[in-house]
């Protein structure tokens, strides 16, 4: 165990050392981590994001055929910026069994163990093969994440499951939330403000549509089933930013703010958008009436699916034997797991330390995390070898 511990350190230092926070790059990671795979015969793949920054990276050990377990993981990272961290978040430090460094917990403590544990695959040999797919801008609303499993789905014979190392203490996880992101821009007619039947408030309208969305999340609250195993036990949404209008004295013109929804599996995510868009349509309506230019643009910016629990799928049924894990866990953040789920590719998350590290300052993961993981991994060449 101390030279496979030692190994997942070095592998956690070279990745925490490259600054993939999600406005920067990812590629001289993913040239590094290429560059480890194929020295052990994996086949490796690129796709590259649109302005061909940052690349989603997937990798196979072992022969082309079905049935193979995917380790998904997100290479991109928080920002520090404002944090209070007591050494370089980029610089791995050790003290008290833990490993500090940005990432270390979200998630490239996972990513060093499946490379730690790669060698193995490589001298197992098993009849099934182990699939690597790191993506980018996960932070972000999981950006990258569709072009990769339609890269996965299209190039690779289907496997049987995903395991997304998303932090979980190494228990296993059943179901998530989904997170979508929304922008609506207000555009409305200036007027002076003791003449307002000139002008259209931006503002104002805005304040209409805010009240909207209020009262669609009193009601996601109120309709759920309080005994939903979910924390809240209800689907939430709520208005992050807010910003419009000049001066006091003038009708405001624009208007701009964003609202955040995340949805138990069970909820309707279409029909809260057709209800806001309804409104959006009616509040555009009563500008109109004084500013005919007047107009209101209502645009979803990210999108993740929830996870739906399924105890039936190979999935659960892996990531059990593997960890000896049979309790039932979901929780409220939002993975890449949804997004494979929702192609057809049965997912659960399973992953070393606790997201209540994730994204603070000094965001740690204890070293017995990452033993337990490595230690799990280990058992999948015996796993893939019928």
């Amino acid at each position: 165990m101390e030279g496979a511990r030692a190994q997942v350190r070095d592998i956690l230092t070279t990745l925490v050392g490259f600054d993939t926070v999600s406005r920067n790059s990812n590629l001289a990671l993913i040239d590094w981590v290429e560059g480890y795979l194929q020295n052990l015969g994996a086949q490796c793949a690129r796709v590259l994001s649109d302005d061909g920054r940052k690349a989603n990276f997937y990798a196979t050990l072992g022969p082309m055929n079905p049935g193979g377990l995917v380790l998904s993981g997100h290479t991109d990272v928080v920002p520090v910026d404002g944090q209070n961290w007591s050494s370089d978040p980029f610089i791995l430090r050790e003290q008290g069994g833990r490993y500090y460094g940005r990432g270390t917990c979200d998630m490239k403590g996972f990513i060093a163990c499946t490379l730690a544990a790669a060698p193995d695959f490589a001298r197992a040999k098993p009849a099934r093969p182990v699939h690597f797919a790191f993506s980018y801008d996960e932070e972000v609303g999981c950006i990258g994440a569709p072009s990769l499993i339609e890269a996965l789905r299209r190039d690779l014979p289907t496997p049987a499951a995903v395991l997304v190392g998303e932090p979980s203490d190494m228990h296993v996880v059943s179901a998530h939330k989904g997170q979508n992101a929304y922008h609506v821009q207000v555009l409305g007619k200036e007027a002076h403000s003791s003449l307002p039947h000139q002008g259209a408030s931006a503002v104002m309208a805005a304040g209409r549509l805010m009240a909207e969305l209020c009262t669609i999340a009193d009601d996601l609250r109120t309709q759920a089933d309080p005994h939903n195993p979910f924390d809240p036990p209800y689907g939430t949404l709520t208005i992050g930013l807010v910003n419009g209008g000049t001066a006091v004295n003038i009708i405001a013109k624009e208007c701009t703010f964003s609202w955040d929804l995340r949805l138990l599996p069970s909820d309707d995510c279409a029909a809260i958008e057709a209800r806001f868009a309804q409104k959006v349509k009616e509040v555009e309506a009563q500008m109109r009436q004084s500013a005919p230019e007047a107009r209101i643009i209502f645009e979803r910016k990210t999108s993740a699916p929830p996870l739906d629990a399924d105890p039936q799928s190979a999935a659960e049924q892996i990531a059990r034997l593997l960890t000896g894990d049979n309790d039932s866990r979901v929780v409220s953040y939002t993975t890449e797991a949804g997004h494979f789920q929702q192609a057809g590719l049965p997912a659960v998350i399973c992953g070393p330390g606790s997201i209540e590290q994730a994204h603070k300052p000094d965001e740690f993961v204890t070293i017995s995390q990452l033993d337990l993981c490595l230690e799990t991994l280990k058992k999948l060449p015996k796993h893939l070898s019928h």
